[in-house]
C-alpha cells in the first residue's frame, strides 16, 4: 500500500528572527541558519555534516512531490517481553513519540531527477538506528518494491548495528536484508548505499555493504565493530580519522566520498545508467578504423616505442573528459584497497550507458608515481572485475583503454596474489554477456595489458604497441645486453602493422601527424568514433552469442592456418 507523503522543511525552518543563528557541533563556529540550512544542514566553516531526519533526508534527494510513502508489512513488537533499566515496550513508543515513525527505516517511492527510485531511510533519532524485526522488515519490503517496479533501490543508512532488545530476531534481519538485495542482483536491479554517519554492526555487515555502489558522505563513519568495543577487546587506541568515509574511500571499501549537496547530481548520473538508448544509436557515425595492413606504412620502431610512451598521450581520464558525459568514477576492491594504476566506472557515451575501465598514467612525474607509472597492482585488477561484473549485470556494454608497461611486479603484487588477480580478469571478461570493445593506446605491456583486452573487438592507436614483454625486458633475457632493445622490438613485432597482419587486433586507429600528443584531442574524439562505430555494430548481439563469438576469436589465434595466412601477407 503506498500513501501520498507530502516534502517537509527543513526541521529548523521555523526558526523565530532571535534565533537566526547557531553553533556548529564541531568546530564551534557560529554560523547564520538560512545558510546552514540552504547547505542541507551542513557546516560551512568546517564542513560537518548534522545529522538528518528521515524526512528531511528523503526532502533533498528526491524530486518535489514524488514521494509516496510505503508501508512495511506488520512485524511482532517485543519478542523477548525485554527489560533492562526501562522495559522495552516503553522504549519503543517513546521513540515513536519522539519522531513520528513506526519504526528506524521509512521507505518511500519517487524520484530523482527524473529518474524512478525506491529509498529506504535510516533515522537514527529512533532507537540508534537499529535494526529490528520492523526494520529489517521495511528494508526487505523496499528491495520488493524496486523488485516489482523494475526500479533501482537507494539505500540511505545511519545505525548503531542489531538491536539487541530483540535477541536472536534481530540477528536474523541480517540474512533477511541480505537475501532481498540478491534477488535485487538475479534481476539487473541498480542498488546503491549513501553511508551517512554513523553506520556499523548488523547494518554495515548485510545490506548496507551489498549494493553495487556505495557513496558515503563525507565525514561518515562505517564499520563491523564500533571503535569502543574495538578499543576495549584490542586494548589498543585506534587513530584519527579510523573508519571515517576517508579512511574508507582510501582502503576500497567505497566508492567514493561527497558532500550532503553533492548527493543528488551522484544519484541522477548512477540512476540514469540504468536507462536503455535510442534503437538507432550510433547511426552515421563515420569509422576511422584502418583492417587491411597494407594501408599502413611501415614505421621505425625506435620512434613507435618513443610515441607509445610519451607522457602527453591522452590517458583514460582523458579520453574520460574529451568524449563520455557524466563519467563517475568508482573506486575500490571492496577489499582493502584501491589501486590508482586502474580506473573506471559508469559513464554516459552519447545516450549509451556504459562501464568504462582503463589503466592511468600521469602527464607528470608527481603524478606518474602516485598512478604507479600505470602498473597495477592485484586491487586494481579486482577492481576492474567488480565493474565488469556490474556491467554484465547492468547489460551495460564495457570499453576498456589500456596504457600500461604491465602489471606490477613487487613484493606486495605477489603476496597479495597479482597472478590470481589477472587470471581472474581474463576469466571474467572472456565470459561477459554484454558488448566488449577493448583500445589499446599507448603501451599494452603483457599479461597486465591482456587482462583488460579479452574483448570482442581489440583496436590499437596508430603509434601504440602491444606485447609480451617489453623491449628492454627481452634484450636483457635474451640478448643479455640493454643496449639490443632495439633488436629485440623489432623481432618481437610488436608495432600496429605486424598485430593487424597476426590477427591479434582487428583494427588500428589513426593518430594526428606526429603522435597522438601532437593533438590530444583529436586523437581522442578518432578513438571515441572507432569505440562508437564497435559497439553499434555489436550492441544489438545476444550474450550468449557475444562470449561464443569471443572465445572463438581467442581460440583460433596460433593456429597453424592461421600463422600460414599471416606470414604469406607478411612477405
Amino acid at each position: 500500500m503506498t500513501t501520498t507523503m507530502n516534502r517537509a522543511p527543513g526541521a529548523s525552518g521555523q526558526a523565530s528572527a532571535e534565533n537566526d543563528w547557531l553553533v556548529c557541533a564541531k568546530c564551534r563556529s557560529l554560523l547564520y541558519r538560512n545558510r546552514f540550512e540552504r547547505l542541507a544542514q551542513v557546516c560551512y566553516e568546517c564542513g560537518w555534516h548534522a545529522p538528518l531526519t528521515a524526512r528531511d533526508r528523503l526532502g533533498q534527494l528526491l524530486d518535489a512531490g514524488s514521494a509516496k510513502l510505503v508501508e512495511p508489512g506488520p512485524s511482532v513488537h517485543d519478542p523477548l517481553g525485554f527489560t533492562d533499566l526501562v522495559p522495552y515496550r516503553e522504549r519503543l513508543m517513546k521513540a515513536q513519540r519522539a519522531t513520528g515513525l513506526d519504526d528506524a527505516v521509512q521507505v518511500v517511492r519517487g524520484a530523482v531527477r527524473g529518474n524512478r527510485v525506491v529509498t529506504a531511510v535510516m533515522d537514527f533519532r529512533f532507537l540508534g538506528g537499529s535494526l529490528g524485526t520492523a526494520a529489517g522488515e521495511a528494508v526487505a519490503t523496499a528491495a520488493e518494491t524496486a523488485l516489482a517496479h523494475r526500479v533501482p533501490l537507494v539505500l540511505v543508512t545511519a545505525s548503531g548495528g542489531a538491536r539487541m532488545q530483540e535477541g536472536v530476531l534481530s540477528l536474523m534481519q541480517m540474512a533477511k536484508t541480505s537475501n532481498a538485495m540478491a534477488a535485487l542482483d538475479e534481476a539487473g536491479l541498480l542498488t546503491v548505499t549513501l553511508v551517512t554517519d554513523p553506520t556499523f554492526g548488523g547494518v554495515a555487515a548485510s545490506f548496507a555493504t551489498l549494493s553495487d555502489v556505495i557513496v558515503a558522505e563525507s565525514g561518515a563513519r562505517m564499520g563491523f565493530a564500533g571503535p569502543r568495543v574495538i578499543e576495549q577487546t584490542v586494548r589498543q587506541r585506534l587513530p584519527d580519522g579510523f573508519q571515517s568515509a576517508e579512511f574508507l574511500l582510501k582502503h576500497g571499501l567505497v566508492d567514493d566520498v561527497r558532500s550532503r549537496t553533492e548527493l543528488p547530481q551522484v544519484l541522477a548520473v548512477l540512476l540514469g545508467a540504468t536507462r536503455s538508448a535510442c534503437p538507432d544509436w550510433g547511426r552515421g557515425e563515420t569509422d576511422p578504423v584502418v583492417r587491411d595492413p597494407g594501408l599502413l606504412e611501415r614505421k621505425d620502431i625506435e620512434r613507435v616505442i618513443e610515441l607509445a610512451r610519451h607522457p602527453d598521450r591522452p590517458t583514460t581520464l582523458d579520453h574520460g573528459a574529451t568524449w563520455f558525459d557524466g563519467f563517475l568514477e568508482l573506486h575500490g576492491d571492496r577489499a582493502g584497497a584501491d589501486c590508482p594504476a586502474i580506473v573506471g566506472g559508469l559513464a554516459n557515451l552519447d545516450g549509451l550507458p556504459t562501464i568504462v575501465i582503463g589503466h592511468q598514467k600521469g602527464h607528470t612525474t608527481g603524478e606518474s608515481i602516485r598512478r604507479n607509472f600505470g602498473m597495477p597492482a592485484p586491487a586494481g585488477y579486482r577492481k576492474a572485475v567488480r565493474l565488469m561484473r556490474l556491467a554484465a549485470k547492468l547489460r551495460v556494454p564495457v570499453v576498456a583503454l589500456i596504457d600500461t608497461p604491465g602489471a606490477y611486479p613487487g613484493m606486495d603484487a605477489e603476496r597479495h596474489g597479482q597472478a590470481n588477480a589477472i587470471s581472474e580478469c581474463l576469466r571474467v571478461m572472456g565470459g561477459l554477456p554484454v558488448p566488449v570493445v577493448s583500445v589499446i593506446t599507448g603501451e599494452g605491456g603483457s599479461g597486465g595489458a591482456l587482462a583488460l583486452a579479452v574483448a570482442d573487438r581489440v583496436l590499437l592507436c596508430e603509434n601504440a604497441i602491444y606485447s609480451v614483454i617489453s623491449p628492454e625486458g627481452c634484450a636483457a633475457i635474451l640478448w643479455r645486453s640493454p643496449q639490443a632493445a632495439a633488436k629485440a622490438a623489432a623481432a618481437l613485432r610488436l608495432d600496429s602493422r605486424s598485430l593487424l597482419e597476426f590477427g591479434v587486433i582487428d583494427g588500428v586507429i589513426p593518430e594526428p601527424r606526429g603522435g597522438a600528443h601532437r593533438d590530444p584531442a583529436r586523437a581522442s574524439l578518432l578513438v571515441r568514433d572507432a569505440v562508437r562505430c564497435a559497439l553499434r555494430e555489436l550492441r544489438g548481439r545476444d550474450g550468449e552469442e557475444l562470449v561464443a563469438s569471443r572465445r572463438e576469436r581467442f581460440r583460433r589465434l596460433g593456429l597453424v592456418e592461421t600463422t600460414m595466412e599471416t606470414e604469406v601477407e607478411a612477405r
